[in-house]
C-alpha cells in the first residue's frame, strides 16, 4: 500500500464520522469456537429474565447510526452475532437479546401464553423510535428470532423497521426433520454442522490451507460437548413448543407487516425448508428481497465467509433515515471485501488478463500506475465501456490499492430499482460504489469531492453488437461538461482495451431477438425498464439490456490509460 489507511476520521466529540476505505472489519479474528467460549459464560441456573447488551467489541459507531437489535436463535444466549460484532459495530448501535428462560416451569407456561418475549421487544423499540423517530430500527432476526421479529413488525406497523430474517423458522410446521422425534443431541449437531466446519482464509496456497485445517478441526473438537451445555434437554423442548406458537403468530399477521425486510435463506439448512420459505415470505410480505446462500446451513451467522454487513450494503439496506441516501449512506468496502472479491469472485480473471493501469502527467508525460490521476476531488473519471463493464473490476480495484480512493461508478438505475436488481449477482457492484446514474446523485458526489467514474455509452456500449468493437456511442450532448464546470471538478478521460480481444462475441442482440422464446422474455423484462434518455439523444438511448453470449479467447491482457486531466476550475464557459 503506498498510502497509509487511516481508518476512522472523528469529529470533535470523538464520534466516528466516516470510514476509510478498506478499514479493518475483523472478519477472521473471531471463529465459532469464541462462540462456544461466550456462551459458557452465560449459563447459569436460572439464566435471568430477557434483557439486552452491547457486545464490546462493536465499540462506538458512525455519527448518527441507526441501532440494530439481534433477536437470537433458539440457544437464546445473544452471541450469535459475534462473528460480526467488530463489522456491524461500525455501521450500527448494536444490541442483543439473551432470553434463557430457564426457571420454573410455571413461570415458562406464564410467559409463553402472554406472549411477554414479544412485548419485551415491542416496548424496547417503542423507546427507541420515540428518542429517534426519524431513523430506522433494524431488527436481525436468527431463526427463532425471525418469527419474533414478524410478530413485532406485524404489531408496528408505524415504526420504520428493517427486518433481516436469518432461515427463519416460520416455516417449522413444514419441516421434514421433526426435532422432538430426534435425539436430542442429535437435533444440536444437525443444526450446527456447518458452523462446526473448521472455516480456513482465502488466498491460501493448498498446502497452507491443509495445515489450518487441521488446526482448525483440533480447536473446534471440545465445542461438540458444549452444544448439549448450551442447550439442556428441558429448556429445548420447551423452547421447541415455544417456536411453533411463535410461528403460527407470526404467520397469521403476516399481512399487517409494513415494514422493509431482507430473507437470508441457506440451501442446505437441515432443521426447516429455508429456499421455499423465503419464496413465501417474498410473495407474502410488500416490501420483501430474498437472498440465497446455497451451500450454507441453518446457523448462517456463525459459519465462514458471511459477512452480514456485505449484504446489508450490497442489498442497499444500509441507511440512516428514513429515505436512503445513496451518497451520504454508502459505506467503503473493507480490506477483507476487497480481499475476497479479488481473490475468490475475481481471481481467475485477474490472471487471466493482467490489468495495467498507465496515466498522463500534466507535462503530457505517460507513466505506469495512477500518478496522473489527481488525488483531490471532485474528479470526474470519464470513458468507454467495454464489453459487460468487465474493466470495472481492475479499475476500482487498483484506485483502491495504490491511491486509497473509493471510485464511486454512475450506474444504470435498472441495477437498483429494476428487476435485475434483485440478482445476488450485482450487489458487489453495490458494495463497490456504484449508485444510480441520476443528476441528484451526480450532484450530491461531486459537492462532496468524490472521485466519479462516468460511462457517457452506458449499456449500449457494454452490450454492443457484432462488428462494433471500441466504437464509442456517446449522447449528442454530453450532460457532464456543464456539471462538473459547475463545481470546477478535473475532467480525467480514460479509455480501456482487451475485453473485445479476450472475449468472442457470439450471440449479440440482433442474433438472440430471433430465438422467440427468448426474444419474447427479453421484450417482456425491457417493457418497463428505466429509460434514462430519449430517442434526441441518438443511438446511445437505443438498448435493451440482455446477456449477451460470449466465449472465451486465449488469455490476453487488458489496458487502461487516463489521458491527460482536463480542469474545469475557474473556467465560466463548460462549451470551452
Amino acid at each position: 500500500m503506498r498510502h497509509k489507511v487511516n481508518e476512522e476520521k472523528r469529529v470533535n466529540d470523538g464520534v466516528l464520522e466516516s470510514l476509510e476505505p478498506l478499514w479493518d472489519d475483523g472478519y477472521g479474528t473471531v471463529t465459532v469456537k469464541d462462540y462456544f467460549d461466550a456462551t459458557k459464560e452465560m449459563i447459569k441456573p436460572d439464566g435471568g429474565p430477557p434483557r439486552w447488551f452491547c457486545p464490546v467489541a462493536c465499540k462506538a459507531p458512525l455519527k448518527d447510526s441507526p441501532i440494530l437489535f439481534f433477536l437470537p436463535g433458539l440457544d437464546g444466549t445473544g452471541w450469535g452475532l459475534i462473528l460480526h460484532h467488530k463489522a456491524l459495530g461500525k455501521a450500527f448501535e448494536v444490541r442483543c437479546c439473551i432470553f434463557l428462560l430457564m426457571i420454573e416451569h410455571h413461570l415458562k407456561v406464564l410467559i409463553f401464553e402472554s406472549l411477554w418475549l414479544v412485548k419485551f421487544v415491542e416496548e424496547t423499540i417503542r423507546l427507541e423510535h420515540a428518542s429517534s423517530p426519524n431513523k430506522p430500527i433494524y431488527l436481525v432476526g436468527d431463526s427463532f428470532g425471525g418469527c419474533l421479529s414478524l410478530a413485532v413488525a406485524a404489531r408496528n406497523p408505524t415504526i420504520d423497521l428493517v427486518l433481516i430474517l436469518v432461515n427463519s423458522a416460520s416455516s417449522i410446521e413444514r419441516s421434514q426433520l421433526q426435532p422432538c422425534s430426534l435425539s436430542w443431541r442429535l437435533y444440536l449437531m444437525i443444526t450446527h454442522r456447518n458452523s462446526l466446519s473448521p472455516q480456513l482464509c482465502y488466498g491460501l496456497p493448498p498446502s497452507l490451507k491443509l495445515t489450518q485445517l487441521s488446526r482448525n478441526l483440533t480447536a473446534l473438537l471440545p465445542c461438540l460437548s458444549s452444544l448439549a451445555d448450551i442447550i439442556p434437554r428441558a429448556t429445548l423442548l420447551w423452547k421447541l413448543k415455544l417456536l411453533k406458537s411463535a410461528a403460527a403468530y407470526a404467520n397469521s399477521r403476516l399481512h399487517a407487516v409494513k415494514a422493509e425486510v431482507l430473507v437470508l435463506a441457506s440451501g442446505k439448512d437441515n432443521m426447516v425448508p429455508s429456499r421455499d420459505e423465503a419464496q413465501r415470505l417474498m410473495s407474502s410480505l410488500q416490501n420483501c428481497t430474498v437472498r440465497h446462500f446455497n451451500d450454507n446451513g441453518h446457523t448462517l451467522l456463525l459459519e465462514d465467509g458471511i459477512n452480514l454487513l456485505t449484504v446489508i450494503k450490497g442489498t442497499c439496506k444500509y441507511r440512516r433515515s428514513r429515505k436512503r441516501d445513496y451518497v451520504s449512506d454508502f459505506l467503503p468496502p473493507s480490506m477483507s471485501e476487497l480481499k475476497y472479491t479479488s481473490d475468490e469472485v475475481f481471481g481467475l480473471l485477474r490472471l487471466a488478463t493482467g490489468s495495467v493501469m498507465f496515466s498522463t502527467l500534466e507535462d503530457g508525460k505517460i507513466v505506469r500506475g495512477l500518478a496522473g490521476v489527481p488525488h483531490e476531488g471532485p474528479v470526474l473519471i470519464v470513458g468507454y465501456h467495454n464489453l459487460m463493464g468487465l474493466e470495472l473490476n481492475s479499475l476500482v480495484e487498483e484506485f483502491l490499492r495504490e491511491k486509497n480512493i473509493m471510485v464511486r461508478g454512475a450506474a444504470h438505475p435498472e441495477l437498483f430499482w429494476g428487476k435485475s436488481g434483485s440478482s445476488a449477482s450485482l450487489d458487489l457492484l453495490k458494495v463497490f460504489g456504484a449508485v444510480p446514474v441520476t443528476a441528484k446523485n451526480l450532484f450530491k458526489l461531486l459537492s462532496s469531492k468524490s472521485h466519479v467514474l462516468l460511462y457517457p455509452g452506458g449499456a449500449r456500449e457494454a452490450l454492443h453488437f457484432k462488428g462494433e468493437e471500441y466504437k464509442l456511442f456517446w449522447p449528442n450532448q454530453p450532460e457532464f461538461v456543464r456539471m462538473a464546470a459547475r463545481f470546477g471538478a478535473t475532467i480525467v478521460p480514460f479509455a480501456a482495451v482487451g475485453e473485445d480481444d479476450v472475449l468472442e462475441l457470439v450471440f449479440d442482440y440482433n442474433d438472440i431477438k430471433k430465438i422467440p422464446v427468448i426474444s419474447d422474455y427479453i421484450k417482456e423484462s425491457n417493457r418497463d425498464a428505466i429509460r434514462l434518455r430519449d430517442e434526441t439523444s441518438g443511438e446511445v438511448a437505443n438498448v435493451d439490456l440482455f446477456f449477451p453470449g460470449v466465449l472465451p479467447k486465449l488469455p490476453g491482457r487488458f489496458y487502461h490509460l487516463f489521458g491527460k486531466p482536463i480542469v474545469t476550475k475557474g473556467k465560466r464557459d463548460p462549451e470551452r
